[in-house]
């Protein structure tokens, strides 16, 4: 499992005594799950965590951590086009309150989804900021609007930073941030969710101002021809973001 997981065995177990037992489980069990293009049921990913892994599972364990993180496979859903809709009893409030600025990293991140959109076609850019230094901590490109772009940006982020205990994190109250999937990660991790109010952009300003930045330094300043060469531009400009542009922390 560790080998999976690409760490070792000491941080393993550190995580595993100190935080949610099931969440590095519940990362192999999603990549089955997404490597099956969201059809497989518990059995068959237990079959799927003996083959590609060699770990046997428990289909108990594999189904109740499923339920935990609501991953569900396709044909057992109700609805074939689900419209998303806000979980209200997912709703945090709001933990910042217009203060953008901390001492340190990995103390506050603020997250947004934006679209890039080119002659009529577009894709959805899913960002996690660290409001200490302003960088990009991690960012997901898709072409859907969805809950795994989210989960996908956050489980990235968590990848990178590890240590991330008692951090906030904060969004607006879209339904991908009050997913049960979204909360269930950030409990497992000891992650606190902050929300801005309905219909209050300037309380997450430092992701609204972020995407203007990156608009117009892409979108505007540039000859693009297609919505490809726009998402190329887009990545492009988050690597100079994070090593070169200077930042101004009071926005």
């Amino acid at each position: 499992m560790c080998a999976a997981l690409d760490i070792n065995r000491r941080t393993y177990y550190k995580y595993r005594n100190s935080e949610d037992k099931d969440y590095y489980d519940y990362l192999l069990i999603k990549e089955i799950f997404d490597e099956s293009k969201g059809t497989y049921g518990y059995r068959r990913i237990c079959e799927g965590l003996l083959i590609k892994y060699g770990v046997i599972y428990n289909h108990k364990k594999v189904q109740r951590i499923m339920n935990k993180y609501n991953i569900k496979p396709q044909y057992t859903r109700k609805k074939r086009n689900p419209s998303y809709k806000r979980i209200e009893e997912n709703v945090k409030p709001n933990l910042l309150k217009r203060k953008f600025n901390t001492d340190n990293e990995n103390k506050i991140w603020t997250t947004d989804i934006t679209y890039l959109i080119y002659k009529g076609k577009r894709a959805y850019l899913s960002t996690i900021i660290d409001l200490y230094d302003r960088k990009v901590v991690a960012y997901k490109i898709s072409k859907f609007n969805n809950i795994p772009l989210v989960i996908d940006t956050l489980n990235e982020a968590i990848a990178k930073r590890k240590d991330v205990h008692g951090l906030i994190i904060h969004s607006d109250q879209g339904f991908q941030y009050t997913s049960f999937e979204y909360k269930a990660i950030c409990e497992s991790k000891g992650i606190q969710i902050s929300m801005s109010r309905k219909g209050t952009p300037i309380d997450d300003s430092p992701m609204e101002s972020f995407h203007g930045i990156l608009k117009k330094e892409t979108l505007y300043n540039n000859n693009i021809t297609n919505l490809n060469e726009y998402i190329a531009l887009v990545e492009e400009w988050i690597e100079f973001y994070n090593t070169k542009r200077l930042k101004n922390k009071k926005k």
